[in-house]
């Protein structure tokens, strides 16, 4: 019989890959495993998907003029981009440069390049000023639960997985799963107080008909020669004793 010589089977090396890539999943069962391999097939697809879209793209552009190419391959090896235009577009461009109609044009297009120049900036201050907040919120909230480092990167890495998941369009079974749990979660403990203050109340009425049924044991002060005692109360519906229970 052939010996194996320590060469791992297509599965095991399949899952060395998956245990890699995510090191907080044991891949333990079939489920798991051809459910991570779909997923990460469909985002594989996704990316190239797009990638192909973009490259259709620039090469439509290069089709339909050669020249395009050759000006962001010069600018790409570090020419001055003005130089790159006359050199692939002749001088002509100072004439266009000149037109005032053109001005106009170009004048439009960098304040859009300004703006969005800005919005970037603005962006990336905001976002500094939030991460300073969300990092003290999650360190008094690892205070608070008595969590280790390496607990609370957990959390937070599973938080951003979510969002880079949601930023791709990408919403696996698991992520759903988590959310449906986290909301059922809250309508469960809701109802447990809700059947729990009924079953108190249950529980003060029953007790309130056996005392009724079985008496305190004690004579009747008010009896004549023997006979039967007058009511001093009439008798309690188990609607009463039920207001008297809330």
């Amino acid at each position: 019989m052939a010996e194996n010589n320590g060469v791992k089977s297509r599965r095991d090396q399949q899952l060395e890959r998956l245990r890699k890539k995510y090191p907080d999943k044991k891949f333990e069962d079939d489920e798991e495993i051809y459910g991570q391999i779909s997923d990460d097939y469909d985002q594989y697809e996704h990316d190239l998907d797009g990638y192909k879209g973009r490259e259709k793209a620039m090469s439509d552009m290069f089709a339909a003029d050669p020249r395009s190419a050759q000006f962001l391959a010069d600018m790409h090896n570090g020419q001055d981009p003005v130089l790159g235009l006359v050199k692939n577009f002749g001088v002509d461009i100072k004439d266009v440069l000149d037109d005032p109609e053109m001005q106009d044009k170009i004048a439009e297009a960098n304040k859009e390049y300004v703006e969005r120049v800005a919005k970037s900036k603005q962006l990336d201050e905001e976002y500094e000023k939030n991460m300073d907040a969300t990092l003290e919120t999650l360190r008094q909230f690892q205070e608070e639960r008595g969590m280790t480092d390496e607990q609370i990167d957990e959390v937070a890495n599973a938080m951003l997985t979510v969002v880079k998941d949601g930023v791709m369009g990408k919403f696996s079974r698991e992520t759903l799963e988590l959310f449906v749990n986290a909301i059922n979660h809250d309508a469960d403990v809701a109802n447990a107080g809700e059947e729990g203050r009924v079953a108190g109340r249950n529980d003060k009425i029953v007790e309130g008909l056996r005392k009724r049924d079985k008496g305190d044991g004690t004579a009747p002060l008010n009896g004549k020669n023997g006979g039967a005692p007058s009511q001093q109360k009439q008798s309690q519906s188990i609607f009463d004793l039920a207001n008297e229970a809330m």
